[in-house]
């Protein structure tokens, strides 16, 4: 399914990887800056899973969003900030879906300036927009 893109797109970037034994095995990207084992959340194996994977890109490209959305309102982040994100993989009547929370700590900033903040990035963030209506999300200024 492909969406109609606006007039002023511009494509910023293209991530490309090969993944082969699907859970459990191995993904690699065509710059060959990453290269990592796969193991099923829970089971044997000492790779990571797609869960982390995607708990840990949301998180990271949250938090520059949150960069961005604070020059723009002219706040200094603290570099005390930090996400702590977390993925969900539930089943329910034979389905797969995912669930997840981002818990923000940003110190010494004003709870309502925090808050400004957290919500403009939620609308920057990419990956907070292509998950918006799709599964389950809450985040939290903890």
């Amino acid at each position: 399914m492909s969406h109609a893109a606006p007039q002023t797109e511009k494509l910023l970037y293209t991530a490309k990887t090969h993944t082969t034994g699907g859970r459990a095995g191995v993904s690699r990207s065509s710059d060959g800056r990453l290269d990592v084992r796969l193991s099923r959340p829970g089971g044997p194996g000492i790779g990571t899973n797609p869960e982390q994977l995607f708990a840990a890109g949301w998180s990271a490209c949250f938090e520059s969003a949150m960069e961005a959305v604070a020059r723009k309102m002219r706040v200094t982040l603290p570099t005390a900030l930090a996400i702590d994100a977390e993925v969900d993989l539930i089943v329910a009547d034979d389905s797969y879906f995912l669930r997840a929370r981002l818990n923000i700590s940003i110190p010494d900033i004003e709870l309502e300036v925090a808050q400004r903040l957290v919500e403009r990035a939620d609308r920057v963030c990419p990956y907070s927009n292509a998950t918006r209506g799709n599964i389950d999300i809450t985040i939290n200024l903890v």
